[in-house]
């Protein structure tokens, strides 16, 4: 398993931005689909962003557009960018790796509150 650490979350006025950071443990990041993921009150978890090892991106319909998701394989990191916030995108976000073989693994979560 990778052990994956979130921070960057917190509070935000409608309209503000945040940055997501989450820092791996494991030297084989580079191969690894990484990915953030929310869960919101009374809401199942939900892919937001995902970037494979060679750099594609995938986006969920709703945040196209605004946020945006990088990865550094030197530093073993991955970054979501979130821009325009809405009160919708209120949840606990999760960084998740994904690696052939060894499956999933998951962040502890980060609160993100987009609220006035």
């Amino acid at each position: 398993q990778v052990q994956l650490v979130e921070s960057g979350g917190g509070l935000v006025q409608p309209g503000g931005s945040l940055r997501l950071s989450c820092a791996a443990s494991r030297s084989f990041f580079s191969i690894a689909t990484m990915g953030w993921y929310r869960q919101g009150p009374g809401k199942q978890r939900e892919l937001v962003a995902e970037v494979t090892s060679d750099g594609s991106t995938n986006y969920a319909n709703s945040v196209k557009g605004r946020f945006t998701i990088s990865r550094d394989n030197a530093k073993n990191t991955v970054n979501l960018q979130m821009n325009s916030l809405k009160p919708e995108d209120t949840a606990v976000y999760y960084c998740n790796a994904r690696l052939p073989i060894l499956g999933d693994s998951w962040g502890q979560g980060t609160q993100v509150t987009v609220s006035s």
